[in-house]
């Protein structure tokens, strides 16, 4: 994640057109400062919460999921991030289980998953998708894990510059990786980072025995306590890492992944021309948007089976003054700072943000309607910016039973709770049967493949 948010600005107007590729000036961050408080947030893009000239103010979603606590506003600018829960998802029926980030406003109950960019249903498995000119696909936890187990039954994408990623992300940047480069099928690297710290030193790399891990499916695990994190494949342990050995000198701190954090998979293109030429080399090169995959699919993708999330007890000493969410009580960023409290983390609007979680959507005004479109809200959604169509999209093949009653996700703690049916709004597959030995479901040929993501800069120490 560290070497996304290195990547450039990439806006995509059309799909066959890239209109503009520059790199933007990161708004709040190590060295840069905190968020305005007209704009309180600084999303995991190191982006303040934006306005729009529709909606004054719309900042609600850089206030959700990946809102950095310590270069916001204010500590209490963030939404309180929803505690770890036991879970199984299998995406056996459809997706039900995942929400767009144009829908999603903090409540876990509803949703286990949020999905930024285009994830598609297919054969009982979730595609992580790349169509031509995009920057990918993220799927985040809605629920933060503070130490647990961590594992994903999985196929990579393949090819020069794509990059497949399966990691741990915290608001303050903490950060445990696997990722996959497409042209080295055989390995895993493994990696981590305290508070987005760049150090590269900190990686190692894994063998993948059998198959390819494109042609393939394997299970990986991040086993991650106050004290170690250890990295296993296929039930084997392939590497451990001692909080003790990450003591830093000068910082007089252990560099050492400590606070809440969501687990995330991606889809990235590593390899994109605007890259730095650093990253375009570590991606194995420039990305082909004509390879096979995408020329017989649509895109890029990586197959997802089936992902877990076992909650550890909190670390000695932690603080408790609830059991709803995750606050920080100072700007530290470290597991000192974390209190589990009783505050909610559900907004009534995307106008919201930590300190104003009911402020009220804006009233129908003429024919304009009071609840913004993904085009309306494209500058309150973080790692998103100017204009354009918006490819947040989930795609439900028409094979998928995409209505399952009970979602896809076993929940050890408590029930899935009532389900809020707003997949109206997503694309769907129109021509689709069972094709159980066929290529993934290729995008509608009428679909606007435009994107507009940025991933900005992070300055490191």
């Amino acid at each position: 994640m560290v070497r996304v948010l290195d990547t450039l600005l990439v806006t995509a107007v059309t799909a066959a057109a890239v209109v503009s590729a520059e790199k933007i000036v990161p708004e709040c961050g190590r060295d840069i400062g905190k968020c305005p408080e007209n704009k309180p947030c600084c999303s995991q893009y190191g982006q303040c919460g934006n306005y729009i000239s529709i909606w004054q103010d719309c900042i609600g979603a850089f206030c959700l999921g990946g809102c950095d606590s310590i270069f916001s506003h204010s500590l209490e600018s963030c939404v309180p991030q929803p505690v770890c829960q036991n879970k199984k998802t299998t995406f056996v029926g459809g997706i039900d289980s995942v929400a767009s980030i144009y829908q999603y406003l903090g409540d876990a109950t509803k949703y286990d998953w949020v999905a930024e960019g285009k994830p598609v249903a297919w054969n009982d498995n979730l595609l992580l998708t790349m169509p031509p000119e995009s920057v990918g696909t993220v799927l985040s936890s809605t629920h933060y894990i503070w130490y647990g187990k961590v594992s994903a039954t999985l196929k990579t994408s393949r090819g020069k510059g794509v990059v497949s990623a399966f990691i741990l992300f915290s608001g303050v940047k903490d950060e445990i990786d696997f990722e996959w480069i497409g042209v080295d099928l055989n390995q895993v690297q493994t990696n981590y980072y305290f508070q987005g710290i760049t150090d590269y030193t900190n990686g190692g790399n894994t063998t993948v025995e059998g198959s390819s891990t494109y042609d393939e499916y394997h299970t990986y695990e991040i086993d991650w306590t106050p004290e170690t994190i250890t990295w296993s494949v296929d039930g084997k342990v392939g590497r451990v890492k001692h909080k003790k050995d990450t003591w830093n000198e000068k910082t007089k701190q252990f560099h050492f992944p400590q606070t809440p954090s969501r687990v995330q998979l991606s889809l990235w293109p590593g390899g994109l021309a605007s890259n730095a030429p650093g990253t375009i080399e570590w991606a194995g090169g420039l990305i082909d948007w004509e390879h096979p995959d995408v020329k017989e699919a649509g895109y890029y993708y990586a197959t997802v089976k089936e992902l877990t999330i076992q909650c550890y007890d909190p670390p000695a000493g932690a603080r408790k003054t609830g059991d709803k969410s995750y606050i920080y009580d100072n700007d530290s960023g470290l597991e000192s700072a974390v209190v589990i409290s009783d505050k909610d983390h559900v907004l009534k609007s995307f106008l919201g943000s930590g300190t104003d979680m009911d402020k009220e959507p804006p009233k129908a005004s003429g024919t304009k309607s009071a609840v913004p479109t993904e085009t309306d809200v494209v500058e309150t959604i973080p790692g998103n910016t100017g204009g354009g169509t918006s490819t947040h999209d989930i795609i439900h093949s028409e094979n998928q039973d995409s209505r399952s009653t009970d979602g896809n996700t076993d929940r050890t703690d408590n029930s899935l709770g009532d389900n809020v049916d707003a997949q109206d709004n997503f694309t769907q597959s129109d021509n689709e049967s069972d094709r159980s030995d066929a290529a993934p479901l290729p995008l509608a040929r009428g679909s606007i493949l435009a994107v507009v993501i940025a991933l900005a800069y992070l300055v490191a120490a």
